[in-house]
């Protein structure tokens, strides 16, 4: 089969956007025998336009998407397409790639989207066996028949209750459909409040990242400052040494104008100008100074001037050293305020990583919330899966109804020599039965009824209900899987998780 050697195009598409009318399967089998080779007849209706890579492919029943396909061949294209003609085509099956189980399967056309156009009625692949068989009855067996006719209708009556009673399971179920719809409205809903609440926080992180950016830039000017303030003092320093090194000239100097002059024994030395033209430059201290020899040198009037001077500088002297005490604390004050800024810096840095462990644990309940979603949904496909288990029942009951009225309505017209295949005739129980080979559907009724599916199975551990438990036993049953924690609000279905959720509050 060299055509499945290709992928076939398929999509996500779900059932309720398939059209199953386009294309109608014809002649399909009840089963086909395994081992052999299958034809598929099918009719393209003037509702479709058929492509190049359309394809028809064999699912298994229950399939939801296309990608669910067991194999399949690539549809032929028509010749001979009208615009609102019917064309009829065939394709054939080879036996190496076709199931050889015994589940139902149909067949199924797909188009080059992926989309399904039509769809066949399920059928087998299972040897076939002889289901007719011929019986010749009496005169005593046609009343025997009739009495087992009147049987039947009580039975029938009985299957109408049971349906009744079917019905009103059935609309329980849709009842609690609903209320876990409104339950995963509410989940929805918490959902996107936590999602809001997700959002306030990262706006938060955000104007906490800015603060951060220009606390960050004001330390930095602060920084520059130190360093400014730095580069200042050292000049400052560099200005005291001078001064004090041209104060030790000036001493030595009034030392030698006292021996030569005898006036100027009491003078220091420490003879300089103004601070502001010290701070302006040292070459104007220098010039000063030598002024202040030439003067010297030329006059002894000046001399007690000279010795005013040298006072007020002695003043400024110490105004200097004041002013270097001052920037000196001052310098402390800003190595303080920036061991404050670090602190602040640090505690910023705390109150992060706490926002991010916050923001962790949101993370963590959004995800708890994610799984409590998902169970509801699983609990969700199961209950629809009951559902549609109940509307087969509810078909099958009716299908037999339909037959036990035909088989009334044939069974006056019964015979002596009538040859009634066995598959059509019903019979009364083997205690009851004179017929020479006994009833053989007896049995097979027995193992439908045994083998019937339950309705309630448990989603969590897979335990099997009977049908007249009740929907409160149920839930009280399933609610007992789930495990709430004692110390906060979260539930658990799963008894490790919830084991490894204590551990790690007891870490706490």
């Amino acid at each position: 089969m060299d055509e499945t050697l290709d992928e076939p195009p398929t999509s996500a598409v779900f059932l309720d956007n398939c059209h199953f009318s386009q294309v109608i399967f014809n002649n399909v089998e009840k089963f086909y025998v395994p081992g052999g080779d299958i034809t598929c007849y099918y009719t393209l209706t003037q509702h479709i336009a058929p492509r190049r890579k359309d394809w028809v492919g064999i699912f298994r029943v229950g399939w939801k998407t296309t990608r669910e396909y067991y194999t399949f061949m690539w549809a032929p294209f028509p010749v001979d397409l009208g615009g609102d003609s019917v064309v009829q085509q065939q394709i054939q099956f080879r036996a190496y790639y076709l199931p050889k189980d015994d589940e139902y399967y149909q067949f199924c056309y797909v188009d080059e989207d992926g989309v399904v156009r039509g769809a066949s009625v399920p059928f087998q692949f299972r040897a076939e066996t002889e289901d007719d068989i011929l019986v010749v009855t009496t005169q005593g067996e046609v009343e025997e028949i009739e009495q087992q006719n009147k049987d039947l209708l009580k039975e029938n009556k009985e299957l109408k209750e049971s349906c009744l009673c079917l019905q009103k399971q059935n609309l329980g179920l849709q009842e609690e459909l609903r209320l876990a719809q409104e339950k995963m409205k509410e989940l929805e809903g918490e959902v996107c409040f936590l999602q809001t609440g997700n959002l306030e926080l990262r706006r938060a992180q955000e104007l906490q990242a800015g603060e951060m950016s220009s606390a960050q830039m004001n330390l930095a000017s602060v920084r520059e400052q130190n360093l400014t303030l730095g580069k200042e003092n050292k000049e400052l320093q560099k200005g005291l040494e001078s001064l004090r090194s041209s104060c030790e000239k000036l001493e030595l100097e009034g030392n030698f104008l006292k021996e030569e002059n005898k006036r100027l024994t009491e003078q220091n030395g420490c003879k300089e100008r103004e601070l502001q033209q010290f701070k302006e430059h040292n070459q104007e201290v220098s010039s000063e100074k030598e002024q202040l020899e030439n003067r010297l040198k030329t006059t002894l009037d000046h001399m007690d001037q000279l010795q005013s001077q040298v006072l007020n500088q002695e003043k400024e002297m110490e105004s200097l050293v004041q002013m270097d005490h001052d920037k000196t604390e001052h310098l402390e004050h800003l190595k303080e305020e920036n061991r404050q800024l670090r602190i602040t810096v640090t505690e910023q840095k705390e109150q992060e990583e706490k926002l991010e462990q916050c923001l962790e644990d949101l993370k963590h309940q959004n995800r708890d919330l994610a799984k409590e979603l998902e169970e509801k949904n699983h609990l969700f496909q199961i209950l629809q899966r009951k559902k549609d288990e109940i509307d087969e029942k509810n078909l099958r009951l009716r299908q037999e109804n339909n037959e036990l009225l035909m088989r009334l309505s044939e069974s006056s017209d019964y015979s002596a020599r009538v040859a009634v295949p066995l598959a059509q005739v019903p019979t009364r129980p083997p205690e009851s039965a004179n017929l020479l080979f006994g009833n053989p559907y007896y049995n097979s009724l027995e193992s439908s009824a045994v083998n019937m599916p339950s309705v309630k199975k448990c989603p969590l551990c897979h335990e099997v209900f009977s049908d007249d438990i009740g929907p409160r036993q149920y839930e009280d049953h399933v609610r007992s899987h789930i495990l709430d924690c004692p110390f906060c609000d979260e539930t658990f279905g799963d008894k490790q998780v919830y084991d490894d959720h204590m551990y790690c509050h007891s870490l706490e």
